[in-house]
């Protein structure tokens, strides 16, 4: 049980940095233990009613493969993987579209709602936000986004809701399209210009040894990640995660944030805490 005095120096600490993101644009990536964790999940629309309170701008994307592969099963449908990447015949991106779109986008506009807040469900889909083509052949229909229009969202924005964005994509032909979590959050953060993103994940962040997470590494300059991944700090799952935190980056972003959903109140503390909770990624030399 933290006291009030610790509440009290905490939110003393947290008035600069609440301060500097004010009006600003913050997007987080949700996805992971916190999202199929019931009391995680209710701290997370709970931060994020707070972090509109005090005047900043959050947008939650969403994934949900946990989801999607249980309804699969319950339907029938054999989950197919090719390279870490799910293959997508057209009966499957129905109930991609169906549990993303559907279930869980809804499900956390009603946590938020009933947490306080005002927020509205969209997917890539609403407003032509996501285009998309064939990533490859090879996996079916999961999209690779060549056009991002974030107009709907700047619209809830303004109004004073927060937008929670499932990640299925379209293309003119009237295909619909399974596209990763962390790829959309990225490129929705940089075509609206986002103070930072935060990319909740089930480990602490980049760590010097994966296997000791004491080793976490607190700040990256996107010019090192080469080096990184030729040391091998940074490989197998992580490489394209990070590669998302670089395009970010190289989009306009200004910060970007690997943090551990695992842990209750991990966006408030990577947000508004000196200390900080995971790995920061930011641009120079």
């Amino acid at each position: 049980m933290i006291s009030k005095q610790e509440q009290a120096e905490f939110l003393a600490e947290a008035m600069p940095y609440i301060k500097k993101y004010n009006d600003k644009i913050l997007v987080i990536k949700y996805g992971g233990n916190a999202m199929i964790n019931e009391e995680l999940k209710a701290s997370v629309m709970r931060d994020l009613v707070l972090l509109q309170l005090v005047g900043i701008k959050p947008v939650l994307v969403h994934g949900g493969g946990p989801e999607i592969s249980a309804m699969l099963k319950r339907l029938g449908i054999e989950s197919k993987f090719v390279n870490g990447l799910r293959y997508t015949d057209e009966e499957t991106v129905e109930v991609v579209r169906m549990v993303l779109a559907g279930k869980i986008n809804k499900t956390l506009v009603n946590e938020i709602e009933t947490s306080g807040g005002k927020a509205i469900g969209l997917s890539g889909i609403d407003g032509h936000m996501l285009g998309c083509e064939k990533e490859s052949e090879e996996l079916g229909f999961v999209g690779k986004i060549v056009d991002v229009d974030v107009k709907v969202i700047l619209d809830c924005l303004n109004n004073g809701y927060i937008p929670v964005v499932s990640t299925v994509g379209y293309d003119n032909n009237g295909n619909i399209y399974n596209v990763n979590a962390d790829t959309a959050a990225s490129v929705i953060a940089g075509e609206l210009q986002a103070e930072g993103l935060i990319l909740m994940t089930d480990i602490r962040g980049l760590l010097e040894n994966k296997d000791d997470e004491t080793t976490l590494i607190k700040k990256v300059v996107v010019s090192d990640i080469p080096s990184l991944i030729k040391r091998g700090i940074i490989s197998g799952g992580m490489i394209p995660k990070i590669e998302c935190c670089k395009e970010a980056i190289r989009r306009g972003v200004q910060k970007v944030f690997i943090t551990d959903g695992r842990v209750n109140h991990s966006i408030l503390m990577e947000l508004l805490s000196d200390e900080g909770m995971g790995t920061m990624f930011i641009n120079g030399d």
